[in-house]
């Protein structure tokens, strides 16, 4: 048994001073005061404590391109952020496009994970009878890149696209950017720059048309076939008409996702950061930015990810069109929320809300999420005044650098339980004990 002291435990809207008994990995009693004389005790010092963060997007890399990150690396990264649980994508070498490639995965995550997992299975143009195999109750879902990708993972056939919205057994997510479109782009800046482009066009050539082309066809794909769809990463104003904000997040079937380097950062940071945020969708405009974050406390945006997508220093380096798309963010996902918490933009329930409670609404996930008796006690002991700075020293990133190295946080994790054990506490991993897959009420 564990008992969590002196909490102040941010859940469900609202926030409470209270002790939180956990017994077999699971949250037993959430009280006033609680005595038990057979608990080890966690004294929270009245910080907040919250449920442990759900990333619904991910890239680790692992399998075949282990050089810029792995399972074990990037979910220990991710304790040390609060990120308790995550959901990691299919685009790595063999891209997971076979049944028996995801269990592969899943077998690397039992073995490896720090933190909680999923594996999404991967859509091809040509393995619908793979995809639709997916078993909706223990795989997050399945992911559709409507946009560039690496591999066979395009996904541009109208035929395909048609069956498996009609078809699919389970959650449909999808990467939105018209691929006709970012290649005239492309085409058209490069015969005129060569060379001489830089990351300030990545905007430019993944532009806004790209991105509202792309997400207009999965909604009117989604919408005519009844498909549950989840759009990730939105980065403009033009798709935010796309999304209900009327209807409980509970009883949508159309959702949407923003990442935290896209309510971050805006076009004009490329002078400063160049390819270290080079990523895909782009970094778009002020106009486009100022527009996210209104959108996700007004609920047209559901969720909130990192897509974190970390390559190695050298890779990044390189010229613009070299230089690969991604860059490395779950250790830093909670705090970048906590810069809009201080800055007065957004409430500490809000946060736990879309981070925590949205999506494991919205991806059905079991039992997690929520920091309520009878769930499992992923947990989050918070500081939200303690002041650090990001170093490489402080990394945990297999890659090793970061966009906020040298930025000064507010705010710090100083505890992370997965399913009630202690991994992660005062700068420490305790790696004895794994996360677990994770299931779906579905």
């Amino acid at each position: 048994m564990l008992l969590i002291t002196n909490a102040r435990l941010i859940n469900r809207g609202t926030t409470q001073s209270c002790d939180i008994l956990l017994h077999k990995g699971r949250i037993q009693r959430i009280a006033p005061h609680i005595t038990e004389p057979n608990a080890k005790i966690l004294d929270a010092r009245g910080n907040w404590v919250i449920p442990g963060i759900i990333d619904d997007q991910v890239h680790f890399r692992e399998p075949g391109l282990t050089h810029k990150a792995c399972i074990a690396s990037e979910s220990r990264a991710a304790v040390a952020g609060g990120v308790t649980s995550f959901m990691e994508m299919p685009n790595v070498q063999p891209t997971t496009t076979t049944q028996d490639l995801l269990a592969e995965k899943y077998a690397i995550g039992a073995r490896t994970s720090a933190a909680n997992y999923s594996f999404y299975m991967g859509a091809t143009n040509d393995n619908y009878e793979e995809v639709v195999r997916t078993d909706p109750k223990t795989v997050c879902g399945i992911k559709i890149f409507m946009g560039s990708s690496t591999g066979n993972m395009l996904v541009d056939n109208p035929d395909t696209l048609e069956r498996i919205y009609a078809n699919a057994p389970t959650l449909i997510a999808t990467h939105c950017e018209d691929e006709a479109t970012v290649r005239a782009n492309n085409e058209r800046y490069l015969a005129r720059y060569g060379e001489a482009l830089t990351a300030a066009f990545h905007p430019r050539i993944r532009n806004v048309e790209a991105c509202l082309l792309s997400s207009t066809l999965a909604v009117q794909l989604a919408k005519k076939h009844g498909t549950r769809l989840h759009i990730l990463h939105i980065t403009t104003k033009d798709e935010l008409e796309l999304f209900d904000n009327k209807t409980p997040l509970e009883q949508k079937r159309i959702t949407a996702e923003v990442c935290v380097h896209h309510l971050h950062f805006q076009s004009r940071d490329y002078a400063k950061y160049g390819n270290l945020i080079k990523c895909n969708p782009a970094i778009k405009s002020k106009a486009h930015h100022d527009a996210l974050l209104p959108a996700l406390l007004d609920n047209r945006l559901d969720v909130i990810a990192t897509d974190h997508a970390p390559h190695t220093w050298e890779e990044k380096s390189q010229p613009y069109l070299k230089s690969p798309s991604g860059l490395p963010l779950i250790q830093h996902t909670l705090n970048v929320m906590l810069g809009f918490y201080h800055k007065g933009l957004i409430s500490a329930e809000r946060i736990v809300e879309k981070m925590c409670h949205a999506p494991a609404i919205a991806f059905q996930v079991k039992d997690r999420g929520f920091a309520d008796e009878g769930a499992w006690a992923d947990l989050v002991i918070v500081d939200p005044n303690h002041s650090w700075k990001v170093s490489k020293e402080n990394l945990l990133y297999q890659c090793n650098w970061s966009p906020f190295e040298g930025h000064r946080f507010k705010g710090k994790v100083l505890s992370t339980l997965v399913n009630g054990h202690l991994t992660w506490h005062e700068d420490q991993l305790n790696l004895s004990q794994n996360g677990e897959r994770l299931e779906f009420n579905r």
